[in-house]
């Protein structure tokens, strides 16, 4: 019984950063996912994702956005970027990403790593 509560406070304290994402692994899979339209630094077929966190939607200088993306009136955050990852077209009608992750895992590994970029 004793091992069984030690097992369940560990998993407990365990539990936060995993709701939270791994950056690392979020990294990783930015890279593999990601990477080929977007990078951290520099506008590419996508906007660069550094200081993501907090941006108003379609506000990045430099970036032609979508007319959509620059009315949604969204500011990137946990939530809102996990909604977009899900399903950016559901999110912002008439926007310009056609790619989606259906891992919600996934999804907040990424976000973790997004927003580990600093400004």
């Amino acid at each position: 019984m004793k091992a069984f509560a030690v097992a369940a406070a560990l998993l407990a304290a365990a539990w936060p950063a995993h709701a939270a994402g791994d950056a690392a692994v979020g990294a990783q899979e930015y890279e593999a996912r990601c990477g080929g339209c977007h990078a951290v630094d520099e506008h590419r077929v996508g906007p660069a994702h550094r200081g993501v966190f907090g941006r108003r939607a379609g506000s990045a200088a430099g970036f032609a956005y979508s007319a959509a993306l620059r009315r949604s009136g969204i500011v990137w955050d946990e939530r809102s970027l996990d909604a977009w990852l899900a399903d950016p077209e559901k999110l912002v009608p008439g926007q310009g990403m056609n790619v989606s992750i259906g891992d919600a895992a996934l999804r907040r590994d990424i976000v973790a790593y997004l927003r580990s970029l600093a400004s």
